[in-house]
C-alpha cells in the first residue's frame, strides 16, 4: 500500500513547471534585494548582523561582498530554470541562502525559512529530466515521469505552513480586529483600496478571511469540485498581499506551488503541449525505500514539533519572542520599545552609558529595543569591544520598555541582570525578561 502510493509513477508536467517558476523566483528575489537596497541595508551598511545565535562566524561575510553572493545566488536561480547542472545549482542554492538566513534577523520573514525547506526538497527531487538543459546534453535521464511522492511532499509540507499559519491567528489581538487596524495604518493612501482598508468592516474581512484561507486552501485545492474556485480565491488573495503589504516573492511563490495540486494532464495541454503525457500508472520500487521512509518521517516529525515549541517555554510567545522563528507565526505582532544600555568596569565601578548608533544602524536599533535575543547579543558584543580594550564589564539594559500591538509599554528587560555575564538558553525562559503584563500578552 506504501510503495503503490509513494512510488506509483505519475506524469512530471506540475514539476517541471515548478523548477522553471521556481528558479525565476529565486533569480527575481536576489538580484531584486540587490536592486532594493536590501543587501546594502542589511548586509553591507552594518558594522555587524544580528546572526542567528551559535552562527557568529558568518560575520565573515558581511561587507560589499555579499553584493557578489547575491549575484551568484541570483544565477544560480537561472541556471535551475533552465535545468542546467540542476543538482549542483540546487545544493549550492540552498547552502547560499541557508547562510543569508542565518547571518541577519533584522529583516527576518518567514518566506525565507520556507525557501530553506522548498530548496533542500528539491535537490532530491528529479526536476531536471524533462525540458532542460540537463536533459537536452544527456539523453538517459530523459523521461516524463515523477515518483508520486513528489507530489505529497510538498503538498504535505504546505498543509504544516498555512495549518500553523492560521492557527497562530486564533490570539486576542486578532479576534478582536485590534491588529489587522493597526497592520491598516499607514496605508490610507494605497491606490483604489486605501480609505477601505481603514474601515472597520474591512478589518474583520481580512481577519476572517485570513485565518479560514490558510486553514481550508489546501483540502480545498486538493478536491476536485473545489479546486478551481479555491484557485481564484489563492490568486487573489496572494495578489492582495503583495500589494498590500509588500512581501517580496512569497505570494508568487504560494501561486506556483498550486500546480501540484492539479494533475500533469491539465499542466500539460497549458503549458507543455509538444510533452508527452504519461497515463501508464507504473510502479517502481525504488533502492533507496527504506532511507526514504525514515528520512521523510523524521522531517515531517521535526516540521511538526518545531512550530509548538513555544507551548512548553514559559509565558506567552507574543512577548517573549521564545519559541517564534520557525514557527509560522506570520504577520502577528507588531513591536516597540525603548532600551538603554549601561556598561560598568567591574575594577574601577565606572559607569558608561552607550551610545547605540555608534554600533548600530537605525533599522538595528528599532528592533534590539525590542527583541530579547538581540539584546543578549549585543551586550556580548559589548562586552568583547571592551574586553579588546582591557576593561573587563558589565552590561545592564535600563529602562527598558516594550509595547506588543500598540498597547501601552511596559517593563522588559531586568535591569539588574548583568547581561554579558549569563548564556543563552535557546530551548527554556530566560528569566531576565519581566514577566508579560496581561495587556501585552
Amino acid at each position: 500500500m506504501i510503495d503503490r502510493f509513494l512510488f506509483k509513477k505519475i506524469d512530471n508536467s506540475p514539476l517541471i513547471l515548478f523548477r522553471i517558476f521556481f528558479g525565476i523566483l529565486i533569480a527575481c528575489e536576489c538580484y531584486g534585494a540587490i536592486v532594493t537596497g536590501w543587501v546594502r541595508i542589511n548586509l553591507v551598511e552594518p558594522k555587524f548582523t544580528f546572526n542567528f545565535i551559535g552562527f557568529d562566524w558568518l560575520q565573515l561575510f558581511v561587507g560589499n561582498g555579499m553584493y557578489i553572493y547575491f549575484v551568484i545566488m541570483g544565477s544560480l536561480g537561472i541556471l535551475i530554470a533552465l535545468g542546467y547542472k540542476y543538482r549542483f545549482s540546487m545544493v549550492a542554492f540552498t547552502i547560499l541562502w541557508t547562510g543569508v538566513y542565518l547571518l541577519q534577523k533584522t529583516s527576518y520573514n518567514n518566506h525565507y525559512y520556507l525557501l530553506i525547506l522548498i530548496s533542500f526538497l528539491m535537490i532530491f527531487m528529479p526536476a531536471h529530466r524533462a525540458i532542460s538543459l540537463d536533459a537536452k546534453k544527456n539523453t538517459s535521464i530523459k523521461t516524463n515521469t515523477m515518483p508520486n511522492w513528489v507530489k505529497w511532499v510538498i503538498i504535505a509540507q504546505l498543509f504544516i505552513v498555512y495549518t500553523y499559519a492560521s492557527l497562530a491567528k486564533l490570539y486576542g489581538d486578532w479576534l478582536d480586529f485590534s491588529f489587522i487596524k493597526l497592520l491598516m495604518q499607514g496605508k490610507a493612501n494605497y491606490f483604489l483600496i486605501g480609505e477601505f482598508l481603514q474601515q472597520s468592516s474591512a478589518h474583520k474581512i481580512v481577519a476572517i478571511f485570513g485565518i479560514l484561507f490558510d486553514f481550508l486552501i489546501v483540502p480545498a485545492l486538493l478536491w476536485k469540485p473545489t479546486r478551481k474556485i479555491a484557485f481564484c480565491f489563492a490568486v487573489f488573495f496572494h495578489l492582495f498581499n503583495s500589494f498590500v503589504f509588500q512581501i517580496g516573492i512569497f505570494p508568487y511563490l504560494s501561486l506556483v506551488f498550486t500546480v501540484f495540486f492539479f494533475d500533469g494532464k491539465t499542466i500539460k495541454n497549458i503549458f507543455f503541449k509538444k510533452k508527452t503525457l504519461y497515463t501508464a500508472k507504473e510502479i517502481e520500487t525504488p533502492s533507496y525505500r527504506r532511507i526514504f521512509v525514515i528520512g521523510t518521517s523524521i522531517y515531517f516529525c521535526i516540521q511538526l514539533v518545531l512550530p509548538i515549541r513555544h507551548h512548553f517555554i514559559k509565558d506567552n510567545v507574543l512577548w517573549t519572542e521564545e519559541g517564534h522563528r520557525l514557527s509560522w507565526r506570520m504577520m502577528l505582532r507588531s513591536r516597540s520599545g525603548t532600551i538603554i544600555f549601561k556598561v560598568k568596569d567591574k575594577e574601577t565601578g565606572k559607569v558608561e552609558t552607550i551610545k547605540t548608533s555608534d554600533y548600530l544602524t537605525k533599522k538595528q536599533t528599532r528592533r534590539i529595543a525590542v527583541y530579547p535575543d538581540f539584546i543578549w547579543q549585543f551586550a556580548q558584543r559589548l562586552k568583547k569591544e571592551y574586553a579588546k580594550k582591557g576593561q573587563n564589564i558589565e552590561v545592564h539594559a535600563v529602562n527598558s520598555r516594550a509595547s506588543i500591538n500598540g498597547k501601552a509599554s511596559v517593563p522588559f528587560i531586568d535591569p539588574q541582570v548583568d547581561l554579558a555575564s549569563i548564556p543563552w538558553k535557546p530551548f527554556s525562559h530566560s528569566e531576565w525578561i519581566f514577566p508579560s503584563k496581561e495587556g501585552n500578552k
